[in-house]
């Protein structure tokens, strides 16, 4: 039975552009008529331009930011995003018991260079995946779990089965980088072992900032909500492909998407 106010307990970075990030993740929650909380792991300096400076939290703070949370406000989801340390993952791992973690495992930018060390990414896949109710990797994320490139539909399948493998319940491959194609397929693996395919058109926009960000902290409130993996990651996707198309065209680079209805 759906929640009145579904609780989303969001652990993730600060975006100061506002366009991804905890900013992003309050915004899409807040549109599904989520309660979002939050534990930031990190804050930069951003705009739609790139990233201009990086400070990770201490772990200590981290910490207990998550403790405050769960001690008196119980998620009914947690939506996992930028983790920036090997150490911080040991925080998460040690301090998240909801049955529902949504695990954006943020670990490469869009150009494809990675966002953290090698060491982070192994305690990740190793510790997080495995508590996971929803993984929701892009194409080059899913690529450095599974250890091996994807370039077809079929491939991603395989991969989300090898992710799933590792213990998630659920795993969402995302195809937005397969860039040859004129459409978009996310793949779902769910708990059942069925296959879901979602295809849309590719659309041409420069406005694609914080699109993983704002996809799984809408299904972690769909979900919280009491809402089926599919259903969730549908409507998820639907309103990330409007949010692009309605995007504001704030900025001179990578701009946000629009989070609400204008």
């Amino acid at each position: 039975m759906p929640h009145k106010i579904p609780k989303i307990l969001i652990i993730a970075g600060s975006d100061s552009g506002g366009g991804a990030g905890i900013q992003a993740d309050i915004k899409a929650v807040t549109f599904f008529k989520g309660f979002a909380m939050t534990a930031v792991t990190a804050i930069t300096a951003q705009n739609t331009l790139g990233v201009q400076s990086i400070l990770n939290l201490p772990k200590e703070l981290v910490e207990q930011q998550i403790k405050s949370i769960t001690d008196d406000l119980p998620p009914q989801a947690i939506k996992i995003g930028m983790l920036g340390s090997s150490e911080i993952v040991d925080v998460i791992n040690r301090n998240i018991f909801a049955s529902k973690v949504v695990l954006d495992p943020v670990m490469v930018a869009t150009s494809g260079d990675k966002l953290i060390n090698q060491d982070t990414i192994d305690n990740l896949i190793r510790k997080l995946i495995p508590k996971s109710f929803l993984v929701t990797p892009n194409l080059f994320e899913a690529e450095i779990i599974v250890g091996k490139s994807i370039t077809s539909v079929n491939e991603q399948i395989d991969a989300g089965r090898v992710i799933k493998k590792m213990g998630a319940k659920n795993v969402l491959i995302k195809g937005g980088h397969m860039k040859e194609s004129p459409k978009i397929t996310d793949v779902l693996i769910c708990d059942n072992n069925k296959e879901y395919k979602f295809v849309n058109d590719r659309i041409k926009s420069k406005n694609t900032h914080g699109t993983g960000c704002s996809l799984a902290s809408a299904i972690a409130c769909q979900v919280g909500n009491g809402f089926d993996v599919p259903e969730s990651v549908k409507t998820a996707i639907d309103y990330v492909h409007k949010g692009i198309v309605n995007a504001p065209d704030f900025g001179a680079g990578n701009g946000p998407i629009l989070h609400f209805d204008a």
